[in-house]
């Protein structure tokens, strides 16, 4: 199962997100309004050639694994180190965050909002549509949230973490991740994240409350050029 995990994104979009992905042989992208993530059969060696007939100039992506020199029309405009980190701890014993909201669609516009200041990772205006998105308001006012995205097997991920920094420090970005992973838990699956090594703070966190480091890789973000 975890190996599903190493090419989690083209596990991804080839079989529970199909239907929200675009491409065609060894290349899937999720479709214009959701996450920007690329998946490659082999990210070693990914078709940027078939993928250029399925997004615009100017479209930037997400991608892992793959370390080679951009081919002509495409350049890297970010690049790091990230780790994808599994459970493995026993189930939590209680709902950590029994008051938090069920994010609906007339919260989208707020989540996005959030995301695009924060940066959680890859996120659109229809991420929201990918899994269950739970959320703190201060009033009307989005505050925190966490949510599902990617899925291959028994595997679903924890994503979108994330706090207003006015906010931080009271535990609202644990309580929301530990929610989903009873809530996934509960459904049989194994929960999963992605966190870049420069958030040490996230790390620390995912790996005091139960996950652990299944895989080390480099993510790419690159566009399509001319």
């Amino acid at each position: 199962m975890l190996k599903l995990l190493d090419n989690i994104m083209w596990n991804c979009m080839t079989g529970p997100h199909a239907r929200f992905a675009t491409g065609a042989g060894s290349v899937r992208r999720y479709a214009p309004g959701f996450s920007p993530i690329l998946g490659f059969e082999d990210p070693r060696t990914p078709d940027f050639a078939t993928l250029s007939n399925y997004c615009e100039p100017g479209e930037q992506f997400y991608c892992d694994q793959w370390t080679g020199a951009p081919p002509a029309g495409w350049q890297i405009e970010r690049e790091g180190v990230m780790l994808k980190m599994v459970w493995d701890a026993p189930m939590p014993g209680d709902d950590a965050a029994p008051d938090a909201v069920p994010l609906r669609p007339e919260h989208f516009p707020q989540a996005l909002a959030l995301a695009l200041q924060l940066n959680p990772g890859p996120f659109g205006p229809r991420t929201p549509e990918l899994g269950e998105y739970f959320g703190y308001f201060d009033g009307p006012r989005l505050i925190a949230m966490a949510d599902e995205r990617m899925a291959a097997g028994s595997l679903r991920e924890v994503s979108g973490i994330c706090t207003h920094p006015e906010f931080q420090g009271r535990g609202l970005a644990q309580r929301l991740t530990l929610k989903l992973v009873l809530r996934q838990m509960q459904r049989g699956l194994t929960p999963f994240l992605h966190v870049v090594t420069t958030n040490s703070g996230a790390r620390a966190l995912y790996e005091k409350i139960g996950f652990r480091i299944h895989l080390e890789t480099v993510v790419r973000i690159v566009s399509r050029v001319g």
